[in-house]
Parts: structure tokens; C-alpha cells; sequence
């Protein structure tokens, strides 16, 4: 058995880190380390515990059974030192260099992202944010791998181990191109099922919001296309027949940008809202505790849609 007195708290941080990446050279650049240091490191380890720990194969490394064993009790070990030890220490955001690393969905960083950015800009410089997109099949799974310190999107209720604040109450509003059918006059169900409809969906589902109020109804939609993002959308709105309903702050903001007409959905919802989910481990946090407050702040800034007369 290993003596506990001849392991080094940075051999535990290689550890976790190259059984995160199951890579030593990606493992490297998350420590900013060296790759030679970081083998150095995993020596010691292996002379430690007695154990490869980590095989090569192609394209990474492999953990041996008792690197299995290790990987959750040292990951756990090290996020509560280092929790601990930011609940204690001073967080300033005029200074602070830290990387917030965000979980948003495409809606979330186009309404969020921009007006988060430029209050930052001008009272945390140096710190810098990381988005990478998240929706509700892969947010949780983000979470719990630690690559984000944090989600916003359309998400359902978390494991216990997880905090959701809801935000910005939200309904649809219709985009077209000028000049289109729907562009005037009453917005009916049959005439807004007359056309072919584009759909965002991430994650390709072709089952959208409005599907399943519109076949109750006795009004089944037709959809045009299917897009993974809405940097497609507003060319695809302009050269076509197609319509597309989506989050009412979204839809104004592509219509003021992109000349589109925005009409209001006749479709009856509940309303939509983002949720803000983070592990509780970050609740005392107070950098990530300030970034929480910005948050909620913009979002609460952002407004309702005025209304749009039909």
C-alpha cells in the first residue's frame, strides 16, 4: 500500500487532469505545464501506487482498473479544496484574470452573451469568458464532466446536487421575409400552416414548440427545413416562402438586424424560460457568485418584446 506521506498534492492534480483529458499532452496544457513534467509527474505516481495507471493506445491514454478506482474520490477530493479555498479567498473583478467557462444554448449567448460582455468590458478587463453551446440533451452531462462552471438554456429540473435559478419569461413572435403572404393581414392558423415552416433545432429534432398546440388544434405545420444555426436563418427567410416562429426577444432582434418582418404567433403557449443550473459546490464561490448576479441582471435588463399588433 502507497505511504500518503510520499504523495504530493500537485501528483494529485496531474492525476485528475490526465484522467479528465486521457490525454498527457491536453493534460499538460490544462495544468500549463510542460508534457515532460507532466510524464516526470505521472512516474512519481506509478513508483507511488505501485500501478501504470495509464496505458498508452492511440490517440490518448487508458486507465488501468485502479486509476478507475481513484479517478471520483481524487476529482471529489480536489473540488472541495478548491472550493474551500475559494470561499476564503478575496475575488475582485477589476483584477481577477479568471476564465468563466459558460454552458449556453445558441438563444441564451445571443441575448445574454453580448450585454454581459460589455458591462465586463468595463469592470472585469482581464477576465475572460468561454462559451460552448449546451441544450438539454448534453447540459448536464457538460456539468458533471466540469468543463463548464455553469448552463443556461431551456433545461428540466437537475439532480439535487444542482442549483436552478429561472430566467426571462419568454413567448414566440413569427419572422418573414418582407414581402411574404403573412407579411399582412389576420394571422390565422390556416394561414400560418398554409407554408412551409424552418425550424432551429441543435440537435436536428424535428419536433418543435409549436408542434404539438398546432395538432391539437386540428392544424398540423409543415416544415421546410430543419437548421442546426440561426446565422442560417435570416438569407433562408429571405429567399423563401418559409416561416419561422421562435423566442420573441430573438425574432425582434433578427428583424431589426435583417429587414424581416415580425408578425405575432397565433399559437397559444406556455411561456418558455431559461434556466441558470450550476453544481452547489460553486454556491459560495464569490467569483462565480458575482458572475451569477451579473447574469441575473442582464437578464432581468433584457426587457420584455413590446407588443406586435396582429
Amino acid at each position: 500500500m502507497a505511504d500518503l506521506q510520499n504523495l504530493d498534492l500537485n501528483l494529485l492534480r496531474v492525476f485528475d487532469a490526465v484522467a479528465r483529458e486521457r490525454h498527457v499532452t491536453r493534460a499538460a496544457e490544462k495544468l500549463n505545464l510542460s508534457q515532460p513534467a507532466v510524464s516526470n509527474a505521472l512516474s512519481r505516481l506509478r513508483t507511488a501506487l505501485k500501478d501504470e495507471l495509464f496505458l498508452r493506445r492511440p490517440g490518448g491514454v487508458e486507465p488501468t482498473a485502479l486509476a478507475l478506482s481513484l479517478e471520483g474520490p481524487v476529482a471529489q477530493v480536489l473540488d472541495t479544496l478548491r472550493t474551500t479555498l475559494a470561499d476564503h479567498a478575496p475575488f475582485d473583478p477589476a483584477t481577477t484574470d479568471r476564465v468563466f467557462t459558460l454552458a449556453l444554448s445558441e438563444y441564451a449567448e445571443s441575448v445574454l452573451v453580448p450585454p454581459l460582455l460589455e458591462i465586463m468590458a468595463k469592470d472585469a478587463p482581464r477576465a475572460l469568458v468561454a462559451v460552448r453551446h449546451a441544450d438539454r440533451t448534453n447540459a448536464m452531462e457538460i456539468l458533471e464532466a466540469g468543463t463548464a462552471e455553469m448552463a443556461i438554456a431551456v433545461l428540466p429540473e437537475p439532480p439535487a446536487l444542482y442549483t436552478r435559478v429561472r430566467l426571462l419569461p419568454e413567448g414566440f413572435l413569427t419572422l418573414v421575409r418582407p414581402g411574404h403572404p403573412l407579411a399582412e393581414g389576420p394571422m390565422t392558423l390556416e394561414r400560418f400552416t398554409a407554408f412551409p415552416h424552418l425550424l432551429h433545432s441543435a440537435n436536428g429534432s424535428r419536433d418543435g414548440a409549436l408542434d404539438g398546440p398546432l395538432t391539437e388544434a386540428g392544424h398540423p405545420r409543415r416544415l421546410g427545413a430543419v437548421v442546426a444555426h440561426l446565422g442560417a436563418v435570416p438569407d433562408i427567410l429571405m429567399r423563401t416562402d418559409m416561416v419561422m416562429s421562435l423566442s420573441g426577444r430573438l425574432a425582434q432582434r433578427l428583424a431589426e438586424t435583417h429587414g424581416l418582418v415580425l408578425r405575432p404567433c397565433p399559437v397559444e403557449l406556455n411561456h418558455t424560460r431559461l434556466s441558470l443550473v450550476f453544481h452547489r459546490r460553486f454556491e459560495a464561490d464569490p467569483g462565480h457568485a458575482w458572475l451569477r448576479r451579473l447574469l441575473l441582471s442582464v437578464a432581468r435588463e433584457v426587457g420584455p418584446v413590446p407588443g406586435v399588433g396582429a
